[in-house]
């Protein structure tokens, strides 16, 4: 099967990166290729000892669908990235990446060491024509819906042209993921106000007025705001949008944790709890990563998805669907377009 840009439609899925190891790999495919009766081919990238019986087991060792690709070797979460590209050439995740660039998948899903995924994506794959830096964007529960934070960790120190691409990077793939048709950009800063923020800030806002043909900047954002329903694409840069996500998943854990504490302090409130365990169940899939299972590399010459180390199967399936969709609608050609048109309104001509 070829997509339309000319390469294949096979989506590479590392399985050996997991936290949960390779047999949720397997299930999470099994899950996907059960669920998603369009879903383009599935190569499933690792050590073939070790995923046979797997398949075996799990009734997919003949799928018309699903193929194997060895890889011997797999990074693991204590490698040091570059390191680890260099020594581990036949990992999963290089070989899974590769099979993209080589025009043999249309886009690679791993949950491995993310320093590596981001190393390993820009060296093998490329930044698309106009992009320099590649973006992290993940999808984040707010009220009302759901919101795209870009960038989450892969460019942390950037300058005001990297924010611009990313403004354009997360509103295209909020078109696609959240099918809003335009969403509303903020940029996260200090305050509202005019001046407010670094000399970072204060360049990037100037430069975001100036695309607004391009996107629906809807101007800075606090902290606050972006867990309202005032805004779908927050831009910031690697460092505060990593800050950003691990403190609401570290939040969203320790909620839960205290949630129970109070719960079981006595028999009234443990009968309360199970009264309205409806809510709390509806509540925890409310705000878990589980639904958007992974976060996209954007800005990349092809499509490559970061899964949590820890996420389960019913979270990998939702990552391996993003990856179907990516390849689909041909997100990368929609965003050079852009990028091309807003680099000439922010970047100065040449005399």
């Amino acid at each position: 099967m070829v997509s339309s840009s000319g390469v294949s439609a096979r989506i590479a899925v590392d399985a050996m990166g997991s936290d949960l190891g390779p047999a949720e790999i397997v299930e999470a495919v099994k899950l996907a290729l059960a669920e998603f009766p369009d879903l383009n081919p599935i190569t499933i990238v690792g050590d073939q000892m070790i995923l046979r019986p797997l398949l075996s087991s799990a009734g997919l060792a003949n799928h018309p669908k699903l193929a194997i690709f060895q890889a011997s070797e797999v990074i693991t979460m204590d490698d040091k990235p570059l390191v680890a590209l260099k020594r581990k050439k036949d990992s999963s995740m290089v070989r899974a990446i590769e099979l993209v660039k080589s025009g043999e998948a249309g886009a690679a899903v791993s949950c491995g060491n993310t320093g590596s995924l981001v190393a390993a994506g820009i060296l093998k794959l490329r930044t698309l024509e106009g992009i320099d830096r590649a973006a992290l964007a993940p999808v984040i529960p707010r009220k009302n819906g759901y919101f795209i934070l870009v960038d989450a960790g892969a460019n942390p120190e950037a300058k005001s042209e990297h924010l611009v691409h990313n403004s354009i990077l997360g509103s295209h793939y909020c078109r696609m993921e959240l099918h809003i048709e335009r969403p509303r950009v903020g940029l996260l800063t200090i305050g509202t106000e005019e001046g407010k923020g670094n000399a970072l800030i204060a360049e990037t806002h100037e430069s975001l007025k100036k695309i607004g043909d391009l996107i629906n900047y809807v101007g800075p954002v606090e902290g606050f705001q972006i867990f309202n329903d005032e805004v779908d694409v927050v831009v910031c840069d690697g460092f505060v949008g990593n800050i950003c996500l691990k403190s609401w998943e570290s939040l969203v854990k320790f909620f839960g944790s205290e949630l129970k504490t109070f719960l079981y302090a006595n028999p009234l409130r443990m009968l309360g709890g199970k009264l309205a365990k409806g809510a709390f169940t509806d509540l925890k899939r409310r705000i878990e990563p589980e639904r958007y299972g992974g976060a996209p590399l954007l800005g990349l010459k092809g499509n490559l998805i970061k899964a949590h180390g820890s996420a389960n199967r019913h979270a990998l399936k939702n990552a391996i669907r993003d990856a179907n969709e990516m390849i689909k609608i041909d997100l990368n050609n929609r965003i050079e377009a852009d990028i091309a048109r807003a680099n000439a309104a922010i970047r100065p001509v040449a005399a």
